[in-house]
């Protein structure tokens, strides 16, 4: 059958129908390996290209810092130095001030869930005594568990250096716990708000940049951690980076709302961190091409080249044109984008000059 003839029965009951990649296929393409003649010859044609076939998903997003989370006051009290939004704070930095008392940032895994003083034993004992050497209070002080007279002392010069009273315990609300340095994200407590206690204060988060975008539910796939992204910066320029991770709405930043509720936050982390993101405008938009499948160096045509063979042997075929003769081959098709599709057969090679609908 010619590929005209083929053309005009698409819409006939004896149409061929094959579904691969995602992509309908309609055609008729005889029997693989006949040659055709000369008024067989198709209406159109391509050429066989190699190629990178790239299945993708481009979104917006926008700058953000990574882990965001909330910092809630352990007492009651009122803020006299309100936190500020945008700082980055180190070990022994003040976050903010309660009740004219400064609320230290020290390292640590473990949250201040007590008060701590001598007698004490236990994991939080451990990280005190090393930020209290890390900090330059370690005169004398063995590094252990256990809050012992060398713990003591260790707290008291440190408390006299924040001018407050030397009892050598740590409160509740004296100090935060964090993994490492903090930015401030937003200042929850304005100067004078009572607050406390597990009233928030501030966010903060980590200080390495990621980009946030928000995705469908049925993109889940594209939300797999290590999924490879590209991220074009509100500047202009293109980096790599790849999917960290989902964060729950209330972390996103995006104000929530039912519409964010809707959608799957994804986390995106950049290739070259802090120096990737260097100079950005946080309040622009960026935008974020998901990478779910990628097939490289392979060769690809239109879609609208690969005909449906119908007989018993089925399957999918090219019509090979040379001249004025021209000869339907037998392909195996794979990964189909931006109405490319895959294909492959040992009777292929880029450059040759294939049949395809005409437009």
């Amino acid at each position: 059958m010619r590929r005209g003839t083929a053309l005009r029965a698409l819409g006939a009951a004896t149409a061929a129908v094959a579904v691969t990649g995602g992509v309908l296929l309609l055609g008729d393409g005889g029997d693989a390996g006949t040659p055709g003649r000369g008024d067989d010859l198709p209406p159109a044609t391509t050429t066989v290209v190699r190629t990178d076939l790239v299945q993708s998903k481009t979104v917006d997003g926008r700058l953000d810092f990574a882990q965001r989370r909330p910092v809630k006051s352990a007492v009651e009290g009122t803020v006299t130095v309100a936190a500020v939004e945008g700082r980055t704070l180190t070990m022994g930095q003040a976050l903010y001030e309660l009740d004219d008392k400064p609320v230290t940032l020290l390292y640590g895994p473990v949250p201040m869930f007590r008060e701590m003083k001598p007698g004490d034993r236990g994991s939080d004992v451990l990280q005190l005594e090393r930020n209290l050497r890390d900090l330059g209070y370690g005169a004398g002080l063995y590094v252990d568990v256990w809050y012992g007279k060398d713990t003591e002392a260790a707290v008291k010069r440190w408390q006299k250096s924040l001018n407050r009273d030397t009892t050598g315990r740590v409160g509740r609300g004296d100090v935060v716990f964090q993994p490492g340095p903090v930015k401030v994200v937003s200042a929850d407590a304005a100067l004078a708000d009572r607050v406390g206690p597990d009233g928030p204060v501030l966010t903060v988060a980590s200080t390495k940049p990621v980009v946030r975008a928000q995705l469908d539910q049925t993109d889940g796939p594209l939300t797999s951690s290590g999924t490879r992204v590209e991220v074009t910066l509100p500047s202009g320029r293109t980096v790599a980076g790849k999917v960290a991770g989902t964060v729950r709405p209330e972390e996103s930043g995006s104000g929530g709302g039912a519409g964010a509720e809707e959608g799957i936050t994804v986390e995106v982390v950049l290739e070259g961190g802090a120096k990737a993101a260097s100079g950005e405008d946080p309040k622009a938009p960026a935008s974020v091409k998901f990478v779910s499948e990628a097939r490289e160096d392979v060769l690809a045509v239109p879609v609208e080249a690969v005909v449906a063979l119908r007989g018993e042997n089925g399957g999918y075929g090219l019509q090979i044109v040379r001249g004025t003769t021209s000869k339907m081959v037998r392909v195996e098709t794979g990964m189909t984008a931006d109405g490319q599709i895959e294909v492959s057969g040992p009777d292929l090679r880029e450059g040759l000059k294939v049949g395809v609908a005409a437009s």
